[in-house]
């Protein structure tokens, strides 16, 4: 099976994992009241956040949009790519942080924007950066930003009805299990849910890698490009306005050199796919396409 086609059903899946949980909870509580309720909540959130994101993470890494004189090979690979796809230009901006990184945001490819920190740009050599920018602009293509707002909805909605359960019970106790409804209430569903969000998100950084690989026909760029950034993000930490509920936005996780208790919590729902997997899948793409 074509390892593309794979994530995309993977990816559907685990939306519909997401889903079930919502189902169960709603027919735990004994009604659809309070399941609407607070679907529409998530939703309205989640449609803010949809519409705003990219505005704030550009805010969060201080990132300003640049020129073609002051980044020509930005705007020349990107250009490059971007016409042989018959995509809309995206906006290109720069973070003054010398953490190395970049992401890209925005409803649709015609609302879209790629943002590099200084950091990547002196770190990569240009073949490298190609590749990162196909990956980023896979991104954009595969409308990951949307399926990320999806899950993120889901997500919020099971937190929501699991703190409403546990709060206002659901029904009898033959029916919500007593005690064991309320553990699973308030502990178990919502660290399920962001279990399967993070898998959603792993799945889509497989799939941008791929993707970004075929588009670059370089897969070896983006494997020595991603061995570097694991490297650096140990050792060289992101701004404090960075938010780990963003890191999932980042080509490699921002806060692989971050100790905090805090940081060490949120490693336990990554984001992204193990590097050494990574590279290995791009080093199978490279030998199937007969690249460089």
């Amino acid at each position: 099976m074509d390892r593309h086609y794979y994530n995309g059903l993977k990816t559907a899946a685990l939306l519909g994992l997401l889903t079930a949980v919502i189902m169960v909870i709603g027919a735990w509580l004994g009604g659809t009241q309070g399941l609407v309720i607070a679907f529409a909540i998530a939703l309205a959130t989640n449609a803010f956040a949809y519409w705003n994101s990219g505005a704030m993470a550009l805010r969060s890494m201080r990132a300003r949009p640049v020129s073609e004189a002051e980044q020509p090979v930005m705007y020349r690979v990107v250009r490059e790519i971007a016409t042989q796809q018959r995509q809309p230009m995206p906006t290109l901006h720069v973070s003054p942080t010398m953490a190395p990184n970049a992401f890209a945001t925005g409803r649709n490819p015609r609302n879209a924007s790629v943002c590099c920190t200084e950091g990547i740009l002196q770190l990569l050599d240009e073949r490298e950066l190609r590749g990162v920018l196909a990956h980023e602009l896979s991104h954009v293509m595969n409308r990951d930003i949307l399926i990320s707002s999806i899950a993120a909805a889901i997500g919020m909605s099971i937190t929501f009805l699991a703190r409403f359960a546990f709060f206002f019970g659901g029904g009898d106790d033959d029916r919500g299990g007593g005690a064991l409804g309320m553990l699973f209430a308030w502990i178990l569903a919502p660290i399920a849910a962001a279990i399967i969000q993070m898998a959603v998100s792993r799945s889509r950084e497989y799939q941008a890698d791929e993707s970004g690989a075929l588009l670059s026909q370089d897969p070896e760029a983006l494997a020595s490009a991603l061995r570097k950034l694991e490297a650096s993000a140990k050792q060289v930490p992101v701004p404090a306005s960075v938010s780990p509920a963003e890191a999932h936005m980042f080509i490699v996780n921002p806060f692989g050199g971050r100790r905090t208790g805090a940081a060490t919590f949120a490693n336990l729902f990554s984001t992204h796919p193990p590097t050494d997997a990574r590279v290995a899948r791009l080093e199978e793409i490279r030998r199937r396409i007969g690249a460089r």
